[in-house]
């Protein structure tokens, strides 16, 4: 078990390049390799804060033939996602325009401070304050 190691999570995506632009510009990922499945049509876009060899990173899907944006279903929670000062990056993806249901504040019960932000498919990902 000592081998084993979180890869990736997979989130389908409606529009690649919104997506990409969402997690490498606003959150400050890089665009690891990006492969197109002409024969399977669809793309495959790996997204993260380091090489895959030592860190868990995003896969975007997306598929080419989709007609309307995903029904993200009632059983996904989040992405969590460390960010320096959670103020100011609210502050600062309010103004690129990103949706923030949850600003940034202490979370109940408890004195993380935390925020939930959506991208642009809906997928929540929260913010938690780290020095």
């Amino acid at each position: 078990m000592a081998k084993f190691r979180m890869l990736h999570t997979m989130l389908r995506v409606y529009d690649l390049e919104k997506s990409i632009d969402f997690y490498t510009r606003l959150l400050g990922m890089k665009l690891l390799r990006r492969n197109d499945y002409e024969g399977g049509r669809f793309t495959l876009a790996f997204v993260g804060y380091g090489d895959e060899s030592d860190h868990t990173v995003l896969e975007l899907t997306h598929n080419w033939d989709q007609k309307e944006p995903y029904d993200l279903g009632s059983a996904y929670g989040h992405i969590a996602i460390g960010v320096p000062d959670i103020y100011a990056t609210c502050k600062e993806l309010e103004a690129e325009g990103v949706k923030i249901p949850r600003p940034p504040g202490p979370m109940k019960h408890g004195t993380t401070v935390i925020a939930f932000i959506e991208d642009p498919d809906g997928y929540k990902v929260e913010l938690i304050e780290r020095s």
